[in-house]
């Protein structure tokens, strides 16, 4: 198996469950590894025959710059789903963090695993 990854993606967005996060953009960071065959892209020189992380990276922006969820939980759910369905990622990992969140740390977050590898 193959890993395609985009490390450290930022996008603000409205996240938590405190009323002041609720008003204001946060910036969440996203580490994403994906499950990915190469060989017909590395074969065809062609990104037709690859897994694009531009576009995701940009449907990912897209998505959480309008998402407004209370939970890392939730939008790490709705993350993989859009990966998985969307572009056919069999199996991903995912890492996601409220860089900033906890006085004392330099990020809290998640990190969750979905499909078969």
């Amino acid at each position: 198996m193959d890993i395609v990854y985009i490390r450290d993606l930022r996008i603000e967005t409205i996240i938590g469950i405190f009323q002041w996060e609720r008003e204001v953009l946060q910036t969440v960071s996203l580490d994403l590894e994906m499950a990915a065959d190469i060989r017909p892209a590395a074969a065809s020189d062609d990104i037709r025959d690859a897994l694009d992380y531009k576009a995701i990276s940009k449907r990912l922006i897209q998505f959480i710059g309008q998402s407004h969820f209370q939970l890392i939980e939730s939008l790490a759910e709705a993350v993989a789903q859009i990966v998985r369905e969307e572009f056919g990622v069999r199996w991903l990992r995912l890492r996601i963090s409220k860089p900033g969140a906890l006085r004392g740390a330099q990020d809290v977050g998640l990190v969750i695993e979905r499909g078969e590898r």
